[in-house]
């Protein structure tokens, strides 16, 4: 920012920095720790957080960008600062003493450029391959969080429409464990309504020996659901059947309960055939679960005198909002809402929750909107703008599109099954994969176990990647040609860049692990230097994701990073060079990077294509 101006030499400060800070989280979160030091031997009459971000200039690798926001505050108050470089020529001098910064410079009002040491940054990777990508987990400010994603409706099918939540919601997850987050993975499913009185009753009525019969009498859900509605919308002695029969499984009447338990029971087994395909975790508290602590909570939140009546329904009024949210409905039921809020209350005050994620479709933020609202005047989440825990988030993501713009359907205009879909991406992927190899002659090196394996990993990793490298909140074109393409920025690209590194390493002859333990980094050529820094940002860009709650931004880093490896080994002679050691480690670190970044991602890395 600004063309440099000054220089200083290596880092100067009045005392070593405490190795404390020195091994903290990110390299990004280590600097911002290095500049708070500085800050307060700066201006300690002025308490203030450090700007770090990365350089985008050639003079530096990061950037402290405090001096300009100081001198507003400190001009006209008797400083001894002329101007905000000058400023920026203190925080620069008094920046921690230690091996991690080689040389800083000062560019126009201020903009203190950070160049880190090469040997400091070589180091890191080296210790990273010795002790685990996991000692780069970035240190995050919460411990435990409730990620609500997936929850279909029991008895509907999971459609393409849930793959958005559950992959993101997945995501997510990853990426908080990783940062050594306790995370509670909740599936908030539809277990609980009217569509269950018309089910059972619809059940009763077809097969009187149900119980005998078990999961036969029912067959196809997807089938027996439709054919229970067509009944329920033109049969109105059925629909007055089907709602008593909602009163008495709500009653607790062991014959529905039973009937209820049966078609969840069905529904939960085709469910957890997709997690299975996904390979994706979750916990099922559904709707069902807090039914219980619908009626104190709204106790609570009537003894605060929050919930009014108004046109026979009990509602809360929310400010900027012109319609209440209803919390009892006139018959007297519950809703979403009241679910939510007790949903809310159990996860604040049983489970402990400090952020609580929501990840649903962007239809839906009117409704998060006025439910968190509603939570705030009830006392039970701070302000947002005083940044303090417990929070809550709403993770919004828009819509599957077909190549004809609208939602992605199938031909008959059914909603898209995504075990269907998922299986429509593994086979697109062998075929693909069996041809190559019979083009480049290289198929009888493959078992059909292997192809089997790969092309599963490289078909469900494609589905998961188009999705996730898209800003959530944007909609998306669903397209087998281009997610399945090995061109551009696709998993199967990012696969291929993987199993290149590997190759090369296994050409090599050479020990990696041996290598680890008693080879050096050296980060000379320029090109080594960018990828090696590239590497060490990893646990920033986690972090970064995390924080705000959007994947895509692992995505752009893991692309980024195979694109600088490219160069880095079109420049930088691998094997049969003199510092092969040395930049087989780097192959390494790469392979190990991206290997995580995959993981995160929940797609299976491939060692050979």
């Amino acid at each position: 920012m600004g063309d440099e101006t000054s220089t200083s030499a290596s880092a100067q400060a009045q005392e070593p920095v405490p190795l404390a800070v020195q091994g903290a989280g990110s390299v990004k979160q280590q600097i911002s720790n290095f500049a708070a030091l500085s800050l307060r031997a700066t201006v300690p009459e002025v308490e203030v957080e450090p700007v770090v971000e990365v350089c985008t200039t050639k003079f530096g690798d990061y950037q402290c960008n405090n001096a300009m926001g100081l001198w507003s505050k400190v001009k006209g108050s008797g400083t001894s600062f002329k101007n905000p470089n000058a400023i920026g020529q203190a925080i620069a001098k008094n920046l921690p003493v230690g091996d991690v910064i080689e040389s800083t410079s000062v560019a126009g009002p201020g903009f203190v450029n950070i160049v880190l040491s090469n040997n400091w940054v070589a180091k890191r990777i080296q210790n990273m391959l010795v002790n685990g990508i996991k000692t780069w987990a970035p240190v995050l400010p919460v411990k435990r969080i409730v990620l609500d994603f997936s929850s279909p409706n029991i008895a509907k099918e999971m459609h393409v429409g849930h793959l958005r939540s559950t992959i993101i919601g997945d995501t997510l997850a990853r990426m908080f464990e990783f940062s050594n987050v306790y995370v509670l993975r909740r599936n908030h499913v539809g277990d609980w309504g009217t569509q269950f009185g018309m089910l059972i009753e619809f059940l009763f009525e077809k097969f009187p020996e149900w119980e005998e019969l078990g999961s036969q009498a029912i067959g196809d859900l997807q089938l027996f659901y439709k054919a229970s509605k067509e009944k329920f919308d033109n049969d109105a002695e059925f629909k007055d059947r089907a709602q008593q029969a909602v009163v008495r499984l709500q009653g607790g009447e062991e014959k529905y309960r039973s009937a209820w338990k049966k078609i969840c029971e069905i529904s939960r087994n085709e469910f957890d055939q997709v997690y299975k395909l996904l390979d994706v975790e979750l916990e099922e508290k559904g709707e069902s679960f807090y039914n219980p602590y619908i009626p104190q909570v709204l106790e609570l939140l009537s003894n605060q005198d929050f919930i009014k009546e108004s046109e026979g329904a009990r509602v809360i009024f929310i400010e900027g909002h012109k319609i209440p949210l209803i919390v009892v409905k006139r018959d007297g039921g519950f809703n979403y809402a009241s679910t939510d809020l007790a949903a809310l209350w159990y996860r604040l005050n049983v489970e402990k929750a400090e952020w609580i994620i929501y990840v649903t479709d962007v239809g839906q933020q009117q409704h998060f909107d006025m439910f968190f609202k509603a939570a705030r005047m009830a006392g039970w989440l701070p302000d947002p703008k005083e940044k303090k825990f417990p929070k809550t988030s709403h993770v919004g993501f828009g819509l599957v599109l077909g190549a004809d713009g609208k939602r992605f359907r199938t031909r008959s205009t059914e909603v898209v099954r995504l075990g269907d879909l998922l299986d429509e991406a593994k086979s697109r992927s062998k075929s693909e994969l069996v041809q190559r190899l019979k083009d480049n002659g290289k198929i009888v090196d493959w078992t059909e176990e292997e192809l089997e394996k790969t092309s599963k990993a490289v078909g469900y990793g494609a589905v998961k990647y188009a999705d996730l490298k898209n800003n959530r909140l944007t909609n998306y074109t669903f397209s087998f040609d281009q997610m399945l393409s090995d061109k551009g920025n696709t998993a199967v690209y990012l696969q291929y860049a993987h199993a290149r590194i590997c190759s090369i390493i296994r050409k090599s002859n050479m020990d990696v692990e041996e290598l680890k333990m008693n080879g050096n980094i050296s980060l000379d050529h320029p090109d080594e230097r960018v990828l090696g820094l590239y590497l060490i940002r990893f646990a920033e860009v986690v972090e970064d994701a995390c924080t705000n709650l959007l994947p895509n931004v692992l995505c752009e880093y893991l692309y980024n990073l195979s694109e600088m490896f490219t160069r880095f080994y079109t420049n930088c002679q691998v094997v049969g060079s003199p510092e092969e050691p040395s930049r087989l480690l780097l192959c390494e670190a790469t392979a190990v990077v991206m290997r995580q970044c995959f993981q995160l991602l929940g797609i299976t890395p491939v060692y050979k294509l």
